[in-house]
């Protein structure tokens, strides 16, 4: 979701998510009748933005940060299993997209309705047995994914804006997410069918064929070949991972808190632990 600050020269500077409805046909202006100062990712970034440039330009500053203003949040019911929405399946995605940016609050830690959380629930929720007009999602499992995915709150950000003397920008910033490289590989392969299509036999005969060029790469020292082959490996194994059911770094989490209590000693240039 991106979010606008946007200048109404002599009148204001306001916060919009969609500048042709809100400023062109509520307001009236049309697009050579304003500027846009700014385009933003993240709510809180640009709440405080508006009102710091409100303030350059000598605007009245509003009295309510924008990402304090009250919306039409969902009516969610929330147990220590459950978080419940009170629509169908099928018209659950309209009511997340209307909600962006509602949080709430579970035994399991805070989520947020983003473009990445809808896709997970859009994915994992289930129809309620008692109300076809509800329908829900297990908090523990959209925990796990919290835990193992890069989310709308994590991006960096390559700000080529700044202020020459006050009021004046000189440039417009620039805000990318920042994902995991794990979550490039399942947008890659989901893309390319790859999750719907794929078999994980396959994929298991496609790993051992890139260990045994790491092996082979390894015997001739060639070390663009071994960063090469280690990389192809790690794709086939994260594509392995989601066609068997689960997350790459939920195995990774799960093997390095195995290791992470074993004790031994290196023998022969290979770790062998104490029995």
């Amino acid at each position: 979701m991106t979010y606008y600050i946007y200048h109404i020269p002599g009148k204001k500077i306001g916060v919009t998510r969609d500048l042709e409805e809100r400023v062109t046909k509520q307001q009236g202006y049309g697009p050579d009748e304003y500027e846009i100062l700014g385009e933003y990712i993240n709510i809180d970034d640009v709440s405080s933005m508006e009102r710091m440039l409100q303030k350059e330009y000598g605007y009245e500053v509003d009295r309510i940060p924008y990402n304090k203003l009250k919306c039409n949040e969902m009516n969610i019911n929330i147990t220590e299993q459950t978080t419940t929405f009170p629509c169908p399946v099928n018209k659950l995605k309209g009511q997340l997209m209307d909600n962006l940016e509602m949080e709430w609050e579970t035994e399991h830690g805070k989520f947020k309705i983003n473009k990445y959380s809808i896709d997970w629930i859009m994915k994992n929720v289930k129809s309620s047995m008692y109300n076809d007009n509800r329908s829900y999602v297990y908090n523990k499992a959209f925990a796990r994914f919290y835990e193992n995915h890069q989310t709308e709150d994590d991006y960096t950000r390559e700000r080529i804006k700044h202020f020459d003397y006050p009021g004046h920008v000189l440039e417009k910033p620039k805000l990318s997410y920042k994902l995991s490289y794990f979550d490039l590989i399942r947008e890659w392969a989901e893309e390319r069918g790859l999750y719907e299509k794929g078999d994980p036999k396959t994929q298991y005969l496609k790993l051992m064929e890139e260990a045994g060029e790491v092996g082979r790469a390894i015997l001739k020292n060639d070390k663009a070949e071994i960063v090469d082959g280690i990389g192809d490996m790690v794709v086939v194994l994260t594509n392995l991972a989601k066609l068997t059911g689960n997350d790459i770094e939920f195995c990774i989490e799960q093997a390095y808190n195995e290791i992470s209590k074993r004790k031994g000693k290196m023998i022969n240039g290979t770790f062998v632990k104490d029995e």
